[in-house]
């Protein structure tokens, strides 16, 4: 199952959550100033002061080198939830994500228990990867050409229906799977939705940063227990009937969004174009296509001693509860690493340490060489998870250099790359482990990991120097 979006992977039906967005009901909004961390080197920007409209556009040259911040520290995440609007979709969250996680789970028994069939079974989970490639390219533009709210709703009933047909008996298995595509392809368009409008509720400045932690830190913690929960429902309902309650959860989740929405217009006209042609007119900006990269490198290795955790466990012959342990480690140590870094630094510390986190994140799977025992190897996964704390800045860093016309399109592809790229780990995991034991693998991930990390990490340097080079030609 995926762990790494906004995923908070983060989108009904899909691996690691989903997430809504609604207006404040109340029509007020906390005033707050943040100094939105930047990309070095470039012209300094400051976040907007959160009055309840939408951030103007702004231009695609993005910002550079953070500067000492004008407004106050990190306001934490007592300021998010003053934000009634930001309650409402932190309620809705939990709604859709108990969707995700049962549905997941219960169709995954169910084809099962027809089929008899292990490869069938674990297919319904590899079929939340690659759709997402699809639906993030293909139907990116929707998130800008249309308002937000509709496509919120809409994506919502989609999943809802799509569940409500699995729940039928005389269903097919091939179209149990068909219906979990469907899923699939729609998961992006909701999540790059969300993130955009998230931007619009909160400002692009520190709050922005702090709900999307939010939202990832509920979207891990339900790695830890979703599956716990769905187990213990399987146990009372049959596998139709769990899917059942996870139909009604994205209809409370749909309305929600219908009910707590102020309705925004669409971002921009579609003049950048639909499909892969508009996806081309996001990424020609150097300084998108480098964040993009750093928000997608990472998971793409983080995932691989996840992966392997069964074949790991096997391997050193510990019990299932000790590989409970090692799938856990890497969702705390994420868990604690965003807690800390919203709770206690500042916006612009935050910035600093994006790039010294993120070229280390996978340094620690090296302790896997010699071929440790549980309590090492998962101490590796904490300290690997507790790394992610760099998304925070990165956050900033990347709603601040995208223009307000394009931004539920770039938000779309970067969830959904991200997404992908977690597929493609967690294959490429399997195949390296047929040809070398697993603590080769993972200590050889830590390595090449870290060779691609210093080299997205160098390309970031060098796109926001090509920008910061361009304003001063401007």
């Amino acid at each position: 199952m995926p762990k790494h979006d906004d995923p908070t992977t983060e989108l009904p039906g899909t691996g690691t959550g989903t997430g809504t967005t609604t207006a404040d009901l109340s029509g007020t909004r906390t005033a707050a100033t943040a100094a939105a961390p930047a990309l070095p080197p470039g012209p300094a920007h400051a976040g907007p002061v959160h009055t309840g409209q939408a951030p103007a556009g702004r231009s695609s040259t993005g910002p550079a080198a953070p500067s000492a911040p004008t407004g106050p520290a990190a306001p934490g995440y007592r300021a998010v939830f003053r934000v009634r609007e930001f309650r409402v979709v932190f309620v809705a969250h939990l709604f859709s994500l108990l969707g995700v996680v049962v549905s997941e789970l219960a169709l995954t028994v169910l084809v099962y228990d027809l089929t008899r069939s292990p490869l069938l079974s674990s297919l319904t989970f590899a079929l939340g990867f690659l759709p997402y490639l699809v639906g993030g390219t293909l139907l990116a533009g929707l998130t800008d050409r249309l308002p937000p709210r509709r496509i919120l709703v809409v994506c919502d009933l989609v999943c809802a229906g799509c569940v409500a047909l699995m729940v039928v008996p005389a269903t097919p298995v091939a179209l149990l799977l068909a219906l979990r595509c469907a899923i699939a392809v729609v998961s992006p368009v909701f999540n790059g939705t969300r993130m955009a409008t998230l931007a619009d509720i909160l400002g692009e400045g520190d709050l922005f940063v702090l709900g999307r932690s939010l939202l990832r830190i509920v979207s891990q913690s339900a790695l830890l227990t979703g599956f716990a929960v769905g187990g213990v429902l399987l146990t009372v309902v049959p596998p139709r009937g769990a899917l059942a309650v996870t139909a009604g959860t994205f209809l409370v989740s749909a309305l929600l969004l219908r009910l707590g929405t102020v309705r925004r217009p669409a971002r921009g006209s579609g003049a950048a174009g639909s499909g892969l042609s508009g996806t081309w007119a996001v990424l020609r900006n150097r300084r998108v296509r480098a964040l993009m990269l750093m928000f997608w490198v990472p998971p793409l290795f983080a995932v691989v001693p996840e992966a392997l955790a069964a074949p790991y466990a096997d391997e050193i012959g510990v019990s299932t509860a000790a590989l409970g342990l090692l799938m856990c480690a890497l969702p705390v140590g994420t868990i604690t690493g965003e807690l800390l870094a919203g709770s206690f630094l500042s916006a612009a510390v935050r910035s600093r340490i994006v790039l010294p986190l993120a070229v280390t994140g996978v340094l620690p799977y090296l302790l896997y060489a010699p071929e440790p025992g549980v309590p090492l190897a998962a101490a590796a996964l904490f300290l690997a998870g507790a790394t992610g704390a760099y998304t925070l800045g990165l956050d900033a860093w990347f709603v601040a250099a995208v223009p307000e016309e394009q931004r539920g399109r770039a938000m779309t592809l970067m969830t959904a790359g991200m997404m992908t790229v977690q597929g493609i780990g967690m294959a490429g995991a399997g195949v390296a482990a047929e040809f070398a034991p697993v603590h080769v693998v993972v200590a050889g991930t830590g390595v090449l990991g870290t060779v691609c990390l210093l080299a997205a990490a160098a390309e970031l340097r060098a796109a926001g120097a090509a920008g910061d080079r361009k304003a001063r030609r401007g």
